[in-house]
């Protein structure tokens, strides 16, 4: 089963959802982990790409879109379909309202939580659908 990290946000925008997602992309890429953001749509992957190239003016986050001809030679990707079968160092991290298929496949799963409505009712639903199959679900909360 995987383990799921739930970060808790105390801010209520996309904005810092996406900010947020950035600094996470940065550690696990720092420590050494291929990382894929799963979007909604390619519309938000788009937001998300626009966030890492955006980032950090000193760093930079090697990603690609997963339609983009260098999705297979960057650590990071960012996708809106299918999941990808994830390599053995591959962490997921969902920005999509549901649970993917698939996601079991991940030893590690990060789901951002802000206090957006719509974004609570979604993720209090995936906790539950985690718990009850059975991953293991830890909350962190942030701020």
């Amino acid at each position: 089963m995987a383990r799921i990290d739930f970060y808790i946000l105390p801010d209520t925008t996309l904005e810092a959802r996406l900010q947020f997602a950035c600094k996470l992309a940065e550690t696990i890429h720092r420590k050494g982990y291929r990382l894929h953001l799963h979007c909604e749509d390619k519309a938000l992957a788009e937001q998300a790409d626009d966030a890492l190239w955006q980032f950090r003016e000193d760093a930079y986050l090697p990603h690609a879109l997963e339609d983009s001809d260098l999705a297979d030679s960057v650590p990071i990707t960012l996708g809106w379909q299918t999941l990808p079968s994830p390599q053995a160092d591959t962490a997921l991290l969902n920005l999509h309202p549901d649970i993917p298929d698939g996601v079991e496949r991940y030893a590690r799963v990060a789901e951002i939580i802000n206090q957006h409505q719509q974004v609570l009712v979604a993720k209090r639903a995936c906790w539950q659908r985690y718990k009850a199959l059975g991953h293991e679900v830890v909350p962190h909360k942030l701020g």
